[in-house]
Order: structure tokens, then sequence, then C-alpha cells
């Protein structure tokens, strides 16, 4: 069978990020569990093609080029760190430059990292409700990272443990769906007599 495609998108702003840390473990965790081909988008490397676009309406042919994975993809892993109380700035514009309707019925995983465990419900009164108006699904179990949760044998496993079910639940909501069809609204173009005539 041939392998499903995810998209993982992650919004850290450092180099090593935790954010990175993390989306990372969970596509692996989703790979364990399904067969999948996985494309990789830092958003911090098209943070000033994602400003051009927001303010002329074009995006840049690199930009073209990850928004497109996530429109093709199976399935989506989205992670950001938490800045007060919310997602990053950064994590909100790619989303807003999405083209609407690309993430309708699409498999979403949302995870985040932040300073304090207290940030955890970041999770479920914002990013659960953002991809909920995109009408993505969104799997059950979200992922939360804090500092201590990547320190100590006992937290690991803990974390370890919340990721291999998120990405369970994601790897089973991708193979029960069909593949998305992507539309080019150039692929048929309305004939020039036609507009014309338009009144």
């Amino acid at each position: 069978m041939t392998s499903r495609t995810l998209t993982v998108v992650s919004a850290g702003l450092s180099q090593p990020s935790s954010t990175r840390l993390l989306a990372d473990q969970l596509a692996a965790a989703t790979g364990r569990q399904l067969d999948v081909d996985a494309t990789f988008v830092d958003v911090r490397t098209h943070a000033h093609d994602l400003m051009n676009h927001m303010l002329a309406g074009f995006p840049s042919p690199d930009l073209r080029r990850v928004l497109d994975a996530v429109t093709g993809a199976d399935g989506l892993i989205a992670v950001t760190p938490i800045f007060n109380a919310s997602y990053s700035g950064l994590f909100k514009s790619f989303f807003d430059v999405l083209d609407e309707g690309v993430l309708t019925d699409k498999p979403v995983l949302i995870a985040a990292t932040g300073g304090t465990a207290r940030h955890s419900l970041a999770l479920e009164h914002a990013l659960r409700p953002m991809f909920a108006y995109l009408r993505a699904v969104v799997v059950p179990t979200s992922v939360f990272a804090a500092p201590e949760d990547w320190a100590g044998a006992t937290a690991q496993g803990a974390l370890a443990a919340r990721i291999e079910q998120a990405a369970g639940e994601l790897a089973r909501e991708i193979g029960r769906r069909e593949r998305p069809s992507i539309v080019d609204p150039f692929d048929d173009p309305t004939p020039f007599e036609e507009l014309l005539n338009r009144r």
C-alpha cells in the first residue's frame, strides 16, 4: 500500500527548539503506527515570506510549496510554543494565509510547548477552537510539553505515553479517510468570451 502523506508544522522560534523536538517525536510516533511520508515545515524560516504574503496577497515560490504541502497532506501535526496563554503570532499567521477550506475534514494533531504546565490549557481554549473553526478533525488527545517533561525518566515516560496515544489517534483518522483531492482553479478557466458577455 502507498504511504500516506503527513505535514508537520512547527512554529518554534529558537534553534534548537523544544517545539521542533516535540514535532519530531510526534511524527516518528505516527510513522510507527502508519506508513507516512512526512514533510516538515519550520514556520520561522518562512516568516518574511508570510508577512509579504499577508501584505501583498501573493506567496513566494517557497511559501507556496509549503502551503501546498499542507493542502495535499492526508494529515497534519501542528505544534506551537505558548505565549501569553495562546499560540504564537507566527503560528497563527501561517494558518491565516491558507486558502479557505483546505483543512476541511483533515485529521490534525495539536501540540504545544511552554514554560510551565499551567499553559497546557491553551491547547483546549485556543488551538482546538481555531482548528474547529477551520473545519479540521482534531484528534481527542492533544500533547503539551513543559520543561519538566523533558527531564527524568518518569516525566519522559509520561510524555512518551501521551505522544503514542495522540499519534495512534491521528494514524487511525488518516487511515480511514480518502486522500484529499486538490483542485487547481486554473485547470478549468472561464473562457474570455464568456466573461465579456456577463453583465
